[in-house]
């Protein structure tokens, strides 16, 4: 691997419910074999039809709760506990674990460029999205979906994979040698993660309107790897809900 490089596929409309987005890239640029397809949740989104006006939500009383800790919305927080299968902190923001294994602040709701009184969802099942539109595309390329999130300890967001199809998530370094003859023990490398953000500095944030970029050059492993960390291995998960219920 000599050198990758990355490509706005430019021109896209604007996304509506049922576009085909497979042929909709295909129709803007010429993909190769080998290609690696990184795909906006927001448009994903809005092809699968996840918008939901905030009047459908009946707030709970934990929704209400949450909310005037927060000075939310409770329809919106009632919508992050809806699409939330476990809640790591409610204070001073919502940090929630998803269905499909994800960890971020609001369950990954976008309130950016869907309209007013309207908000979007992540994609139900965001690794089933990568591999409809992988079947779709007539070359054999990877796609990944991807979304911005914060990090710990980091200030900022950053690109990252939510779903990925026809690409490993990881790629084991363990068993390999250093430099100086060490053997590598403990090394994965998030993979989807990195090409992830490297695809976000292209897309920009906003307004940008560039939401699929094309990575090229990039020899990857196509399978293998859980990006998203086993529930009994996550120890910051146990600290952070063991801290909550001390509260």
């Amino acid at each position: 691997m000599d050198s990758v490089s990355c490509h706005l596929v430019k021109n896209l409309p604007s996304i509506k419910e049922g576009d085909d987005l497979a042929e909709m890239i295909e129709d803007r640029f010429a993909l190769r074999d080998g290609d690696i397809v990184c795909i906006a949740s927001t448009v994903v989104s809005k092809s699968e039809g996840r918008f939901r006006r905030i009047e459908e939500y009946t707030p709970t009383a934990r929704a209400k709760e949450i909310a005037g800790e927060l000075d939310k919305d409770p329809r919106f927080v009632q919508a992050v506990l809806e699409e939330s299968e476990d809640i790591l902190l409610d204070r001073p923001f919502l940090l929630v674990a998803t269905s499909f294994g994800h960890i971020g602040v609001n369950a990954g709701i976008d309130q950016s460029n869907v309209g007013q009184g309207r908000i979007l969802l992540l994609p139900e099942c965001p690794r089933e999205s990568a591999n409809r539109i992988r079947r779709g595309l007539k070359k054999d390329c990877a796609v990944i979906v991807t979304d911005t999130c914060g990090r710990p300890f980091r200030c900022g967001v950053a690109g990252v994979a939510i779903g990925w199809s026809g690409i490993a998530a990881l790629r084991d370094w363990r068993g390999k040698r250093d430099l100086e003859g060490r053997e590598l023990e403990i090394t994965l490398e998030a993979i989807v993660d990195e090409i992830a953000g490297m695809a976000n500095l292209l897309m920009g944030e906003g307004g940008d309107g560039t939401p699929v970029v094309v990575v090229r050059g990039f020899e990857h492993p196509k399978s293998g790897g859980k990006l998203f960390r086993p529930r009994e291995l996550d120890v910051i998960r146990d600290r952070l809900q063991e801290k909550d219920r001390r509260s």
